[in-house]
């Protein structure tokens, strides 16, 4: 047997149950994964609190929960290959990484090594957030030279567009609450409180404008960014939330490029990019870890550990 975050009915972290379910095994097109951490996101618990967003991603009752996911290759099917036991890895499972194994089909697309020196709990806070923060800075072109606005800027998502950005040589202002503030100095951007008055705020920190805007959060970046006289192709959006302003990309992390987790975990590796882990818990304490993250206060990942 195995322990598995399960729940039977939608709604919040209430729903949610460690259960013990049958311990799965490979089939040839498949590796099993024995996890070590989960990383979380707040897609894994609006897909368990809406039904509509479940089934767009093709999840029905009863289902298991989480997205991303770090450990070790344990069982190889007999047609897999570049796969071996032993091999450390990370990936992403929407709706079933926080469970003691993940079966991975066709692992060549959704698999990949944990490179020396990056630890598994780092490791498994990357897919979903590394992937849709390279793919929001992608659409907009974002390079050296820019003044970019990044909306929601501390979350698990922000604090890797602020560090990409940076690495692209753009300078950041970043959107998020007063008592952030000093974490996402640390991370290299520039500080702006969210709510009523962004656009002033935003004038008074750069007076010569911003070039370019990214909301990873809500929609009230782009609006401020379109009040600031940005162009509607040099702003971005993250799928989840409101429509978008016309004109304006939405990006997701389907559109990343290939080769960028690789190029993430190298730039960890070479201590270019920061993971700031807010707090682990163990699987025991999903609710408690859903709960603190869907408040939106953290600095940082929530991990759960296994």
């Amino acid at each position: 047997m195995s322990r598995a975050v399960r729940y039977t009915r939608f709604g919040g972290p209430e729903v949610l149950e460690v259960q013990e379910i049958p311990e799965p095994h490979a089939a040839p097109d498949e590796v099993r994964v024995r996890v070590t951490a989960a990383g979380l996101n707040p897609m894994d618990w609006q897909i368990t609190s809406q039904p509509d967003m479940a089934a767009r991603f093709g999840i029905t009752l009863p289902a298991g929960f989480g997205s991303d996911f770090a450990g070790v290759v344990d069982e190889v099917g007999a047609e897999v290959e570049g796969f071996a036991t032993g091999d450390r890895v990370f990936g992403a499972a929407i709706g079933r990484s926080v469970a003691g194994f993940v079966l991975v089909k066709s692992p060549g697309a959704h698999l990949w090594p944990t490179p020396d020196g990056v630890g598994d709990e780092v490791a498994a806070t990357l897919p979903v957030s590394g992937l849709t923060a390279a793919a929001a800075l992608a659409a907009i072109g974002l390079s050296a030279g820019d003044t970019a606005l990044i909306g929601g800027a501390a979350g698990g998502v922000g604090i890797f567009a602020v560090q990409l950005a940076r690495l692209a040589g753009a300078r950041v202002l970043g959107t998020a609450s007063e008592g952030t503030f000093g974490f996402l100095r640390g991370l290299g951007a520039e500080p702006v409180a969210y709510g009523p008055g962004l656009a002033d705020r935003v004038r008074a920190l750069a007076p010569e404008g911003i070039t370019a805007a990214t909301d990873l959060f809500g929609r009230e970046t782009a609006e401020t960014a379109l009040e600031l006289g940005v162009a509607p192709e040099r702003i971005s959006v993250v799928a989840d939330g409101p429509a978008p302003p016309p004109g304006v990309h939405v990006a997701g992390a389907l559109d990343a490029a290939p080769g960028t987790l690789e190029r993430i975990t190298d730039a960890i590796h070479a201590g270019e990019i920061t993971v700031p882990i807010a707090a682990t818990f163990p699987i025991e304490r999903i609710r408690e870890a859903v709960t603190t993250q869907a408040e939106r206060h953290v600095h940082g990942k929530i991990v759960i550990a296994l």
